[in-house]
C-alpha cells in the first residue's frame, strides 16, 4: 500500500491529502460543472461549516436524497467532514420507505437535491411521515463557523467513526441500517480499485445511484481516492450512455448484466470509424452472481479487460477476478477473495465442505459491518465468531475462486438492485385492493428479474389498481411486473406461504405461454 494510504484512515483525512497533492486535477464533472479536488474541498468545508451552524455534532446521522449530481457528492463529503453518519435515501423511495428509514436511524437533517422530473416535491413525497427539517446544500449557510473549527472538527474523526448506514433488503419485510466505519470502507474501496486499476486520467460514469453502496463507494470515494474523473449519471438511458461510449471519452464502465447487453446491442449495430477500437474502455466491471459467457467475450471485443465481483452490503467487497484471468473463470466466478478478507464454504452444520461442493459462503476480516443499527439481535444472527454469515450459497474451486450458485435468502436482482419480498410484501399490503400477497422473482429480459405478486383481494378489490399503486409507493424497482389473483395462497405443513409452490405455478404459466 501506498504511504499515504495508509496515513489516511478516514474520509475527511483522503480528501485532502489528495487535494493537496493533485489540486487541479478535474474529479467531478457533470452538465457543464467541473470541479477540481482543490475546488471540492473548498465547496465541502463550506457546506459542512453549513451543517455545524445546523447544529450537527460529530455521530448525527443525516440523510443526503436525490439523483447523482454535483450537489450529492458535495453534500456526502460534507457529511463525512463534519463527523457525522451518511444515510442515503433513494431518490426512487416514496413517502412510506423514505419516513420508515429516517425514523429507524433517528436522522436529524435531510439534503435534498435534485429529484426525478415530473415527481412530486421531496417535502410533499415524505409528506407527514417525518418532522425533521429538509434543507438543499445552498441553505447550509456556514455562518458563524470558523474555518478553523470545521478543519478541528473533520481531523478529529478517527477510523472506527461510523461513516454510513446503508439500508439493506432484509427477509425480514424491514430493511435494516448496515454500519460501516471509515477504516473498512476506505481500505476496502482502495483495495477494489487496485484490482480495477482505476488511476488519474479515467473517466468513468457513475451509474449505481449514490444511495447504493456501489454507486456511493465503488463510485464517488473511490474516483477521489484515485484522482480519477466521475461522471455522476442522473437517470440512466441506453442513448446516453452511447453518446459518452461514442464519445470516447469514458474508460471505466460497471453495471449490470442487462446494461451490457443492452449496450452490445447498439454497438453491434453500428460500422467502426476505423480498424481501431471501437470505445475507449480499459475496464468493465460486471458485478453479478453469473455473468454469460458470450457476454464476456463479447464486451472484451470492445474493452482491455472485463471483471466480475462479489460484494454485498453487509461485507463490503468480497472477491473478485483479476488480471490475466481466462474468460471462463470471469463468466463462471467472482474471482477469488481480496486482500484481509477470509471465505469459506459450509454446510447446514457449519463444517466447510469439500472444493467444489455446495454451501453458504461465509466472510470474515475487516470489511465485515459493525452490525445493523439498533439492531444487535439481528447482527447476532449473521455474524458468528467474526464469520459473516451472507445468506448466499455457492461453491469454491481448488484456486480460491467463488461461484453463487444460489441464494440462500429470497431476494431476487432486479436491474442491479437487491429486492427482498418480504418487504414489497409489507409493502403491498397497505393497498387497499390486498388481502394476502406473496412475492417472488421470475427471469426478466428487460430487468433480469422482476417481482411476481400472487395475491388474495379484498371483497370488491380491483387487481387491476394494485400495480398503480405500486407505482405510487414504493421504489420502481420493486413494484412487481405482475399481478396474478388466486382465492388463496397455498402453504405448506408448517402453515407457511408455499413459495416453492408458487414458483412452481410461474414456472408452468411461462412455459404454456411459450409453447402457446
Amino acid at each position: 500500500m501506498p504511504e499515504q494510504y495508509a496515513t489516511w484512515g478516514t474520509i475527511p483525512r483522503m480528501l485532502r491529502d489528495q487535494a493537496s497533492r493533485r489540486p487541479d486535477v478535474v474529479v467531478v464533472e457533470s452538465e457543464g460543472v467541473r470541479l477540481t479536488l482543490a475546488e471540492l474541498r473548498e465547496r465541502v468545508g463550506s457546506a459542512a461549516r453549513g451543517l455545524m451552524a445546523r447544529g450537527v455534532e460529530p455521530g448525527d446521522r443525516i440523510a443526503v436524497w436525490g439523483l447523482n449530481d454535483p450537489a450529492w457528492v458535495i453534500a456526502a463529503y460534507a457529511v463525512w467532514d463534519a463527523g457525522a453518519v451518511i444515510v442515503p435515501l433513494s431518490s426512487r423511495y416514496k413517502g412510506i420507505e423514505a419516513a420508515q428509514l429516517l425514523r429507524k436511524t433517528r436522522t436529524s437533517v435531510v439534503v435534498t437535491g435534485s429529484a426525478v422530473p415530473g415527481a412530486a416535491p421531496y417535502a410533499e413525497v415524505l409528506g407527514g411521515g417525518w418532522e425533521g427539517p429538509l434543507v438543499t446544500l445552498d441553505d447550509l449557510d456556514p455562518g458563524h463557523v470558523s474555518r478553523e473549527s470545521a478543519e478541528e472538527r473533520a481531523l478529529a474523526v478517527r477510523p472506527d467513526d461510523l461513516c454510513e448506514i446503508m439500508s439493506t433488503s432484509g427477509t425480514t419485510g424491514t430493511p435494516k441500517g448496515v454500519m460501516l466505519d471509515h477504516a473498512q470502507i476506505v481500505r476496502g474501496y482502495w483495495d477494489w480499485s487496485e484490482v480495477v486499476t482505476l488511476r488519474e486520467g479515467d473517466r468513468y460514469p457513475i451509474i449505481a445511484p449514490f444511495a447504493h453502496g456501489f454507486g456511493l463507494n465503488a463510485g464517488l470515494l473511490a474516483t477521489v481516492m484515485r484522482a480519477a474523473t466521475m461522471l455522476p449519471i442522473p437517470i440512466f438511458t441506453p442513448d446516453l450512455l452511447m453518446k459518452l461510449i461514442e464519445s470516447g471519452n469514458i474508460t471505466i464502465l460497471a453495471g449490470a448484466p442487462p446494461m451490457f447487453y443492452r449496450l452490445l446491442d447498439e454497438l453491434d449495430q453500428r460500422p467502426r470509424a476505423s480498424d481501431g477500437p471501437a470505445t475507449a474502455l480499459r475496464v468493465a466491471i460486471c458485478g453479478a452472481a453469473s455473468v454469460p459467457a458470450d457476454l464476456i467475450t463479447r464486451m472484451l471485443a470492445h474493452a482491455d479487460r472485463m471483471i466480475n465481483a462479489y460484494g454485498l452490503m453487509e461485507g463490503t467487497v468480497v472477491s473478485m477476478t483479476r488480471e490475466g484471468d481466462p474468460v471462463e473463470v470471469i463468466a463462471n466466478s467472482t474471482g477469488r477473495a481480496v486482500p484481509g478478507i477470509e471465505v469459506k464454504i459450509v454446510d447446514d452444520g457449519g463444517a466447510e465442505v469439500p472444493r467444489g461442493e455446495r454451501g453458504e459462503i461465509l466472510e470474515r476480516g475487516y470489511g465485515v459491518m459493525r452490525g445493523y443499527w439498533g439492531e444487535p439481535g439481528k447482527t447476532a444472527e449473521v455474524v458468528v465468531d467474526g464469520w459473516l454469515h451472507t445468506g448466499d450459497v455457492g461453491t469454491m474451486d481448488a484456486d480460491g475462486n467463488v461461484a453463487i450458485v444460489d441464494r440462500k435468502k429470497e431476494l431476487f436482482i432486479a436491474n442491479g438492485f437487491n429486492v427482498s419480498p418480504a418487504e414489497v410484501e409489507g409493502l403491498l399490503l397497505r393497498c387497499p385492493d390486498v388481502a394476502q400477497v406473496a412475492v417472488i422473482g421470475v427471469p426478466d429480459e428487460r430487468m433480469g428479474e422482476a417481482g411476481l405478486a400472487y395475491v388474495v383481494l379484498r371483497p370488491g378489490g380491483d387487481a387491476g389498481k394494485v400495480i398503480p399503486w405500486a407505482k405510487d409507493n414504493m421504489s420502481n424497482y420493486k413494484v412487481p411486473r405482475r399481478v396474478a389473483v388466486l382465492d388463496a395462497l397455498p402453504v405448506n405443513a408448517n402453515g407457511k406461504i408455499d413459495k416453492p409452490a408458487l414458483r412452481g405455478l410461474a414456472q408452468t404459466a411461462s412455459e404454456e405461454k411459450e409453447s402457446g
